[in-house]
């Protein structure tokens, strides 16, 4: 069982509220979204593991076990090529659950016209292998979903 933690803080809106159909409709896998604070604020590590693939605005990172988790900041934040974001981390780190991979502001990406809705997919899981999905307020660091 891995258990999944909130990146950052805001309302958990499930992945069918993500406007993009990659992933509300799980196309790479389950989880779950988040509704950022919008405020300058840094998404964390989900799981503990190492960061296998790190772009301004979208991470993955994968436990011992092999799971990997996706957390992209933003929808259609890869047109931005980087602005707006801080890389705090680096490909090839080991990091903790909770521990800070990029800075951002989810206010500035939605004042550019993005939605800052973030997902937070279990990579290639199938749909019932998640559960436990949170809703409503969260804050970083909190219980998101269960990945059995």
């Amino acid at each position: 069982m891995t258990t999944v933690l909130a990146p950052m803080s805001g309302s958990a809106v499930g992945l069918a509220a993500v406007p993009d159909p990659v992933f509300s409709q799980a196309m790479v896998g389950p989880g779950t979204a988040i509704d950022p604070e919008r405020a300058p604020g840094q998404a964390v590590a989900p799981i503990t593991g190492t960061i296998v693939k790190l772009h301004p605005h979208a991470y993955v990172v994968v436990g011992a076990d092999g799971r990997g988790v996706l957390v992209h900041l933003g929808i259609d934040t890869v047109q931005l090529r980087g602005e707006g974001f801080r890389l705090l981390a680096a490909e090839g780190d080991h990091v903790e659950a909770g521990q800070p991979v990029v800075g951002w502001n989810p206010a500035e990406i939605e004042a550019g016209g993005r939605s800052p809705v973030c997902p937070v997919v279990a990579l290639d899981a199938p749909a019932e292998s998640i559960s436990d999905v949170a809703s409503g307020r969260i804050v970083v660091g909190d219980e998101l979903f269960q990945w059995s």
